[in-house]
């Protein structure tokens, strides 16, 4: 079956989510969304995600999955905001756990919270599960990081996170902590071994000058034209150049808020005594 997608675009973080559902039916997956937050106040905004609940709400639609692609540093992610006036699971990599005892030094985590209950289900490689009756697949994508996914819903639909970016732009960075650029070159061929035809939809754009941003391309447009991981481009030229362009990047602004819900499915720290919630902020360590 063909499933139907509607992209939704966050400008402040390039980032984009996706509703899926079948065309007819009412079970749907939401892929990557997106909770606001302004680092200067503080404060939290789900305009955003209440756009995507309004969608939902307003074709009828069901969710049964919230789908991370990763641990994101960039934004923090909506699922749980969603998840408790949707309803859905919450589903990524098994593999959140590995992220979450790197960091478990930098965010003082107590011994209980390295284990990934905040999550409904965690994916392995080649799982397969339903949106409705759509098939749908999940592909271990490590080297951005360890707990990178892909997801192929129905034949030729792949949400591929943050593995490539459109073709004029490249691919992603391999510095954050269990990030490994052999692993996401190899991630990047496996993904690229897909049929020609495939779609490949982007979770984030970062549009040159005079193009707007754009959410998918094919397989084939990214073996040809991909700047980074066209065909041709070995593996050690690639890690070559991976490594020296990582090496020029600043820290995402929000890495700090972002990794700290996010390795939670989402999940906002709880308040202390006085109501109020709070994020650490380690020094020098990162």
């Amino acid at each position: 079956m063909t499933p139907r997608i509607e992209p939704f675009f966050d400008a402040t973080t390039g980032t984009f989510s996706y509703v899926i559902h079948e065309e007819g039916g009412v079970a749907c997956a939401i892929i990557d969304s997106v909770l606001g937050y302004d680092q200067r106040s503080g404060r939290i905004s789900a305009a955003g995600a209440d756009q995507i609940a309004d969608y939902v709400r307003q074709g009828g639609l069901q969710v049964q999955w919230h789908l991370e692609t990763h641990v994101h540093a960039d934004h923090l992610s909506a699922a749980a905001y969603l998840r408790q006036s949707l309803g859905g699971k919450i589903a990524m990599s098994a593999r959140i756990a590995d992220v979450r005892q790197t960091f478990s030094h930098a965010f003082d985590l107590a011994p209980a919270s390295l284990q990934a209950t905040d999550f409904d289900h965690l994916f392995e490689d080649g799982e397969r599960f339903l949106i409705g009756r759509l098939n749908a697949e999940v592909i271990s994508v490590p080297g951005h990081t360890p707990a990178d996914l892909a997801y192929r819903i129905g034949e030729q639909a792949v949400f591929v996170g943050d593995t490539l970016f459109m073709p004029d732009i490249g691919s992603a960075r391999c510095d954050f902590p269990g990030g490994d650029a052999q692993l996401l070159y190899r991630s990047v061929r496996k993904l690229l071994a897909l049929p020609p035809q495939t779609v490949l939809y982007m979770c984030h754009d970062y549009p040159p000058d005079g193009r707007a941003p754009v959410w998918h391309t094919t397989v084939q447009e990214q073996r040809e034209r991909n700047i980074h991981l066209r065909d041709g481009v070995e593996l050690a030229d690639f890690v070559r150049m991976r490594t020296r362009r990582d090496a020029t990047l600043s820290l995402p602004q929000l890495i700090i808020p972002a990794l700290q819900v996010n390795m939670h499915a989402g999940e906002l720290p709880a308040a202390g005594d006085n109501g109020i919630r709070y994020l650490k902020i380690p020094l020098n360590t990162f």
